[in-house]
């Protein structure tokens, strides 16, 4: 079979090499293959069951067409100061004008025109200031927010979009190789059979970190070692952050506390929201978050990341970050833990009738109540724990002895892909996008990068 164009994964930055490159009036034939189910065939067992079930072969939250996107909480982050290093590859300015242009991509499919974190700029102001005190950066980032339900309309009218105009969708079908000689790619092998084409796209997102860094190794594609980040999500009431999520919505703050002095920073913070399980290769199980426009809690769940680097003589941070995962995940009977803040400081687990007694409700309602500390390597434990001292200097009530911290929550990313400006990589007609290539973080800049490739290849 020979195509023009093979995309490997259907998540933003894959859909949006494909949409751009038939805005750009590509004529040639585009195939995307995607390991999970078309958007209308992905549904998550556990709205009825109320417990995870572990679907195979693959994780209908975090496979399928748009990726773990579908079932996010489907923010936009609007600044290049937000979403990875690719502004550090084309440009600070590239990427913003990029940002606004694939921005109105997403306005024409349906989402929301109100923008968070751009009216209460003297509240923000002030908190920025407590931030400054607490030796913590404020990054006060606009976001367009979609809502879990909102997310799933928008990215089916794409799926819609692109089949319409003849673009191949290929889903239910894993990629298990490149096809690679003497420093060409020439397609991949699928489904047991090879696909060639002209221009081969991978854009695998973090599920498909792993595969990835697997693909450099296997075919020596350059790459350098990159950061894993590994933490927890915390969930607490939304009185204690109701001027935040009223001024920002999100609040990224970033700090590098004592006394190991990693980077250790806030991520996807969702008032109202919900606490959620995915599941990975290999039967892993991490913690998400998400919001849903509609459907509100009476919590704001966020995740504290701690950033780690590898590099002599261990240069796997996706294997260590798995391990770690795997750990937790043994002690959890493979659920999810939970534990109280206050327990963690009296040095004791937390018992399941304790968490029924206090003013924290768990939203992710099967989380197993235990010990994260007896799995968390202990740089990354003291490091969030004095993170947390700092943001509660911030938002009083923050660390709290009845706030909850849900772990895992790691996010992978491959090692960086070595690539030029113009997305080139060392091996002729790859292009990797998008979080597993190791530039991205999040939606927006991924369907970034994907745009950016797509105006590339259209010249």
């Amino acid at each position: 079979m020979k195509y023009d164009v093979i995309i490997v994964g259907a998540g933003p930055a894959g859909i949006f090499t494909a949409y751009q490159l038939l805005e750009k009036g590509f004529a040639g034939k585009i195939a995307i293959f995607e390991e999970g189910k078309t958007l209308e065939k992905r549904s998550c067992p556990k709205n009825v069951t109320n417990k995870c079930v572990q679907c195979k072969p693959c994780c209908n939250i975090t496979a399928g067409f748009a990726g773990a996107g579908a079932f996010s909480d489907g923010k936009l982050s609007l600044s290049c100061e937000v979403g990875g290093d690719l502004p550090d590859l084309i440009g600070a300015r590239k990427a913003q004008e990029l940002i606004d242009y694939t921005d109105k991509i997403y306005l024409k499919f349906g989402a929301d025109t109100h923008i968070e974190g751009v009216e209460y700029v003297d509240e923000i102001k002030e908190i920025r200031r407590r931030a400054i005190m607490a030796d913590l950066k404020l990054v006060d980032c606009p976001i367009r927010h979609l809502g879990t339900e909102k997310a799933h309309d928008l990215y089916l009218k794409l799926q819609h979009y692109l089949t319409d105009k003849g673009v191949d969708l290929i889903s239910e079908t894993l990629v298990t190789d490149l096809l690679i000689k003497d420093g060409n790619c020439t397609g991949v092998v699928a489904g047991g059979k090879e696909y060639f084409s002209d221009i081969t796209v991978v854009a695998t997102g973090r599920r498909g970190a792993d595969w990835l860094d697997k693909m450099c190794r296997v075919h020596s594609i350059r790459s350098e070692s990159g950061n894993v980040d590994i933490g927890v999500r915390v969930e607490l009431r939304s009185e204690v952050m109701e001027e935040v999520n009223k001024a920002l919505y999100e609040s990224k703050l970033i700090g590098y506390p004592k006394p190991f002095f990693n980077k250790v920073r806030t991520f996807c913070q969702n008032p109202g929201g919900f606490v959620a399980q995915e599941n990975y290769d290999n039967n892993l199980a991490l913690v998400n978050g998400h919001a849903f426009k509609e459907v509100k809690s009476e919590n704001t769940n966020l995740a504290i990341l701690c950033s780690h680097h590898f590099s002599v003589p261990f240069n796997q941070p996706i294997l260590y970050a798995q391990k770690v995962g795997q750990l937790m995940n043994m002690l959890g009977d493979g659920h999810i833990l939970v534990q109280r803040l206050g327990d963690i400081r009296c040095g004791k687990r937390t018992w399941e009738k304790e968490l029924s007694k206090g003013n924290v409700r768990p939203t992710l309602v099967d989380a197993i109540a235990g010990d994260i500390t007896s799995a968390l390597p202990y740089r990354t434990m003291i490091s969030i724990l004095e993170f947390i001292s700092q943001v509660d200097k911030i938002f009083p009530g923050f660390g709290g002895s009845e706030t909850l911290l849900y772990a895992p929550e790691i996010k992978f990313y491959s090692n960086r892909i070595v690539m030029d400006e113009n997305l080139k990589t060392g091996v002729n007609n790859l292009y990797c996008l998008g979080d597993s290539s190791g530039w991205t973080r999040g939606l927006m800049m991924s369907s970034v990068m994907g745009v950016h490739l797509a105006d590339i290849l259209s010249k």
